[in-house]
């Protein structure tokens, strides 16, 4: 696939993208991505509402000290408002055993937290769903508007690990590709 900059302007005009010039449509900007592998996270937060759930692949590592990380949330989500408003979130990072969290945190219009064995919330209020690989507890440090998107920095207050990256290749990563959830273990190492 060539890609090539778009005349299309759909996007409202800023004084940041008025000297970048055309952009890439859409459609083409998420086939660029659909072959970009990425891990799966759930986020989860309480508001007035009550909790809160969703199915991200933006998580990303930004700094170890400070430990802080970042993600977007579609302003499409039902969680987002929720996650805009929240002073604290946990980041649940997902294994292939969590397959069943992240189609949950990805499933629209259930309630994500009617099986009441599956989650509790912390001591300080955030949603916890037990049993996945890690997770964070981390207060959220800065927000910033992006497209049809937030992005989101949040630092890390409390971590639990329960599953490490086995040496042996023994655990499976959990990873989006193209639609679809993947399962890399030793089977799928090419060097």
């Amino acid at each position: 696939m060539t890609v090539q900059p778009s005349t299309n302007r759909s996007v409202e005009e800023h004084p940041a993208n008025r000297t970048i010039g055309a952009a890439v449509s859409s459609d083409d900007f998420r086939s660029l991505f659909r072959g970009h592998p990425s891990g799966v996270a759930v986020i989860t937060a309480t508001g007035a509402q009550g909790p809160v759930a969703l199915t991200a692949s933006s998580v990303a590592s930004v700094s170890a000290d400070p430990p802080l990380l970042v993600f977007s949330v579609s302003a499409l989500s039902s969680a987002t408002p929720t996650l805009l408003a929240a002073d604290s979130i946990v980041v649940h990072l997902l294994d292939a055993d969590d397959l069943d969290i992240a189609r949950l945190g990805a499933t629209s219009g259930i309630d994500r937290f009617a099986d009441t064995e599956s989650w509790a919330p912390l001591p300080t209020g955030e949603p916890l769903f037990r049993g996945v690989r890690a997770w964070a507890r981390c207060a959220v440090v800065s927000r910033m508007d992006a497209g049809g998107s937030t992005v989101i920095a949040a630092h890390a207050l409390q971590a639990h690990l329960a599953r490490d990256v086995e040496s042996d290749g023994a655990s499976a990563a959990l990873v989006y590709h193209n639609r679809s959830w993947h399962r890399l273990g030793e089977h799928s190492r090419v060097g």
